[in-house]
């Protein structure tokens, strides 16, 4: 005969499924995740992070190394130390391409950024429309070889329609882009034109940010359009513009391809921007250490600038409570 057990089936106490599922965490398992987290995170940032590293961090590199070397692509790099950068402060062309650069970013960076928060502040009080907002960057979406060539004709002073329309109008042609005093404000302007719209957005967004009750409360007080935007747009609008400003000055102290389809640095030198001048030295004449050692008086340039702009405007700083 067989005798059953008497011994009591096991019970969970009362909340046993609940206390497992809440079991504290322990520092292993927020390792654990966090690791998981981490490779994930390192999966993501891996294509970018090679690219920097491949097509910007290396070459940047090896253009400050070559910038101490005698190199022509044909011979190995000779070590002559600073030999390049004292022809560099004692070459006039090098100084002339400077000063002329400088007045292409005044004038560029002066009528851009005008126009383009003008265009941003009218998207913004006036139209919500994404068509015009699109029509608006349009231009963008050419490039700047095509938009040159297209202004190069339109501009012609023989065959050009700007200069059959100034004509017309009983005026005499302009040589828009073979006169040494309109080559650089021309140029300037065509990528006014091309940019404006770009930036536009840039700062449209940034005005997004700016809450309406702020103008509706101004409104009450019979505060103006133009007092508003003085007391209200410019200080909210601060973070943003002192950034898009940063932006376009960098982009402006590297323009070549505009210049390079249009003059080619004419006449007689009056358009030979810094960045012209470093690719004639280099790819023109073979020059390769002393155009390395012009970029990174350039890249040196260039960072002073961004340090200055990002501390004079409060760039990280807001406004906004």
């Amino acid at each position: 005969m067989t005798i059953a057990s008497s011994s009591p089936p096991s019970r969970l106490p009362a909340g046993g499924a609940t206390e497992a599922h809440n079991k504290p965490r322990t520092r292993r398992d927020d390792v654990s995740e966090n690791r998981g987290d981490g490779r994930l995170a390192a999966a993501f940032i891996a294509p970018a992070l090679l690219g920097f590293l491949v097509f910007l961090l290396w070459p940047t590199l090896r253009g400050i190394y070559l910038s101490f070397t005698r190199f022509n692509l044909l011979t190995p790099a000779e070590w002559v130390g600073l030999d390049n950068y004292v022809r560099m402060v004692n070459d006039p062309i090098f100084w002339d391409s400077l000063t002329v650069t400088v007045e292409y970013v005044v004038i560029n960076i002066g009528v851009q950024t005008v126009a383009a928060l003008a265009i941003a502040v009218l998207l913004q009080r006036l139209t919500q429309s994404a068509m015009l907002r699109g029509i608006v960057l349009t231009p963008y979406l050419m490039s700047n070889v095509v938009a040159g060539l297209v202004w190069l004709w339109i501009l012609d002073a023989q065959l050009g329609i700007g200069n059959e329309i100034i004509s017309a109008l009983g005026a005499d042609r302009i040589p828009f882009l073979a006169d040494e005093t309109w080559a650089i404000p021309t140029i300037a302007l065509i990528n006014v034109w091309r940019h404006v719209g770009y930036t536009a957005l840039l700062l449209f967004a940034g005005l997004q940010a700016i809450p309406n009750d702020m103008y509706e409360a101004a409104r009450v007080d019979g505060a103006s359009e133009w007092r508003m935007f003085w007391r209200i747009t410019m200080p909210l609008l601060r973070p943003v513009l002192a950034v898009v400003l940063i932006m376009t000055v960098i982009g402006s102290f590297q323009v070549f391809d505009t210049v390079a389809v249009t003059t080619a640095g004419g006449p007689a030198n009056a358009t030979n921007v810094l960045q012209y001048y470093i690719y004639g030295s280099a790819f023109g004449r073979f020059q390769f250490g002393y155009a390395s050692a012009m970029s990174v008086a350039l890249l040196i340039v260039l960072s002073a600038i961004t340090i200055l702009q990002y501390r004079l405007t409060r760039a990280g700083r807001t406004d906004l409570g």
